[in-house]
């Protein structure tokens, strides 16, 4: 008998996460297909389709090779989910059900409010036709050229929900925001389909403002379990949404280190590595590889404020990885950007070291400091940028093992 087919359709899978997530379900033949649009007759006209997640851009333009479309998938007018059962090339729309547990699940509702879905695709038309079910007071959708669009978003002041179903910040062009909350002072929640990164410029922007937030994920976990069991016809326990998303968030989160020159996060950094098999990546060490100089050698040639650039540029990038160690410098708490750039897919641990046990050999701004001046200076920038304090006064290894055991009961906050 000929295998099925079993897997996520997309353009562009890079990025996607729904490989593990499948896997963890228990289909493990789970891949990623990704074609171009004039492939999409030839690939859904195959009999041994088993079950098939849509994404971006398809969802809508999968619908006309589909022989039984579920009707509430009509009513939204799009598709995500697929399964061939008896020759009958079946759809429904499971990210329905996973909108809707990503917003009861941070808390937002939808009832009565005024709610303004970003974006014009699939997942924006899911967002709609929620936001409905769910009692939404009023819904505008904003696109790029639509009657309600970027140009005139001060209409729309009074929104109380904010849906972002487009790709901007969505990784690699992380950092980048559709709009300024600061623009919706109703603001009472803000939803982002996007979960790589885990937060987008639009969710660090709502958790400054202190206003209730989700990325994606759970939505993409909820609406896989929903998929499966279409797949396969069969039922499987919701506790399973926790399970898989708790399991992704620790796999993916990466373990950041920050904290004054010479207070170990190099060697801590490593014994983590050890520990765990994650890879470390040390921006310092890749700032001298792209510079093809050391740290010294850059102060000499342009002082401190090449170093910060080309530190920002590493950073910025590195910040991109998941389920990395990221070993930061002692000053790159100094550039308020660098913090987006850690936290987007990060857990930012601050270690702490007694100031007269840190070592000044080959550390171009502590040799001769004054490391009181530098802790008074920078101690509130590291606050800033932290999430936990870990003290490193003790062994290596027990402070290695301290991070791991909070980063394993925290990874998912």
């Amino acid at each position: 008998m000929e295998q099925k087919i079993y897997g996520l359709l997309g353009r562009k899978l890079g990025h996607s996460w729904s490989a593990p997530i499948h896997a963890a379900l228990g289909c493990e033949d789970y891949r990623l297909i990704e074609l171009e649009p004039d492939e999409l007759g030839a690939f859904l006209a195959q009999e041994n389709i088993g079950g098939l997640n849509v994404t971006i851009p398809y969802k809508l333009d999968v619908m006309p090779f589909c022989d039984k479309i579920d009707e509430a998938a009509k009513d939204i007018g799009s598709v995500n989910t697929l399964a061939r059962r008896g020759g009958t090339l079946c759809a429904w729309n499971t990210d329905a059900v996973g909108f809707c547990w990503m917003a009861e699940r941070a808390g937002i509702s939808m009832s009565e409010r005024k709610v303004l879905v970003l974006g014009s695709g699939g997942a924006s038309r899911t967002a709609v036709a929620m936001s409905r079910k769910l009692g939404a007071r009023e819904i505008i959708v904003v696109s790029r050229s639509g009657e309600n669009n970027y140009e005139n978003l001060s209409r729309h002041a009074d929104a109380e929900i904010i849906v972002n179903t487009t790709p901007v910040g969505m990784y690699p062009k992380t950092g980048e925001s559709p709009v300024d909350l600061t623009a919706f002072p109703a603001c009472k929640g803000v939803l982002d389909v996007i979960y790589n990164p885990r937060r987008t410029a639009l969710l660090l922007q709502a958790e400054e403002l202190g206003i209730p937030c989700s990325d994606g994920l759970p939505m993409l976990v909820a609406q896989a379990k929903a998929a499966e069991e279409h797949f396969f016809e069969t039922t499987i326990s919701d506790s399973e949404n926790e399970r898989i998303l708790a399991q992704l968030r620790q796999e993916t989160a990466n373990i950041v280190l920050i904290g004054m020159p010479g207070c170990g996060k190099t060697t801590v950094g490593e014994a983590l590595s050890h520990l765990t098999g994650r890879e470390a990546i040390d921006i310092d060490a890749r700032i001298v590889e792209q510079a093809g100089c050391s740290i010294p050698e850059i102060f000499a040639a342009g002082g401190e404020a090449a170093f910060r650039a080309l530190e920002r540029d590493v950073t910025a990038e590195v910040g991109k990885s998941s389920g990395k160690i990221v070993l930061t410098g002692g000053g790159v708490v100094k550039d308020p950007r660098n913090y987006a750039s850690l936290r987007q897919n990060g857990r930012i641990y601050h270690l702490t070291r007694d100031l007269d046990l840190l070592p000044t050999e080959g550390r171009p701004l502590s040799q001769g400091a004054d490391l009181a001046a530098m802790w008074a200076e920078r101690e509130p920038m590291y606050e800033r940028f932290r999430d936990v304090i870990i003290e490193n006064n003790s062994t290596v290894e027990e402070t290695a093992a301290a991070i791991w055991r909070d980063f394993c009961a925290h990874s998912g906050d």
